[in-house]
């Protein structure tokens, strides 16, 4: 099952349910999209050089876990996690996620992750870049002041003292960015189904989807 949709929407949350429902397995692309902005800056390399990011991303070993619901990445051996979150992970990645010389590595990873079967993959690009040909896809979405308010209460449950306003401008700045990449930018693709959940509890959202997957399962089966 492929999920899509802006920063903010609840995919990760949604697709952790659903996975759950589901008996699936939860694959959470941009945690591992983050875990190599993270390493860059870690290692001093500059988020606008795309063929040296590039040569780290082929070079470094990325591992993934899912742990009762937490999905957790590693990469060289070293637990990432804790670290993924934050305003700095998100003012990097919105950098890194630029480079086509970055995605594409990422890309085959999460290709080979998906293969096994069984899984929801949630992102930018996973219905019409890294797994087109998914039983389900969703489009997530709500309005970007809904967004907003989500990831303003993320932060702040995790001790992150953030204005609301400065939540909602950078959103804003991240959805121009979503849409400007050359490869794998946010998009909508056809046979995708719009949800948005405005207005909707993420538990809502989540029966919707499991009830849509049922009937594609259904429909398969004759």
């Amino acid at each position: 099952m492929a999920i899509d949709g802006p920063a903010g929407a609840g995919k990760s949350t949604v697709a952790r349910m659903v996975a759950r429902r589901l008996g699936y397995i939860y694959l959470d692309t941009g945690a591992m999209y983050r875990a190599l902005a993270v390493t860059a800056m870690e290692r001093g390399i500059p988020l606008d050089d795309g063929e040296a990011l590039g040569e780290m991303a082929r070079s470094v070993d990325v591992k993934v876990a899912e742990d009762e619901g937490l999905f957790r990445v590693f990469v060289d051996g070293k637990e990432l996690t804790d670290k993924l979150r934050g305003p700095l992970a998100d003012q990097a990645v919105k950098h890194l996620a630029m480079h086509r010389q970055v995605r594409e590595v990422l890309v085959k990873m999460q290709q080979a992750l998906a293969s096994e079967g069984g899984v929801v993959m949630e992102g930018r690009d996973i219905g019409s870049v890294v797994i087109p040909d998914a039983e389900v896809k969703v489009f997530l979405t709500a309005n970007v002041r809904e967004r907003a308010r989500r990831r303003w209460a993320e932060l702040q449950a995790k001790g992150v003292d953030i204005a609301w306003q400065e939540v909602l401008e950078e959103l804003k700045k991240r959805d121009e960015k979503d849409l400007e990449r050359d490869f794998g930018k946010l998009v909508k693709t056809e046979d995708a189904v719009l949800l948005d959940t405005s207005g909707k509890t993420l538990d809502e959202a989540c029966d919707i989807i499991v009830r849509l997957s049922e009937e594609r399962l259904r429909c398969c089966t004759g």
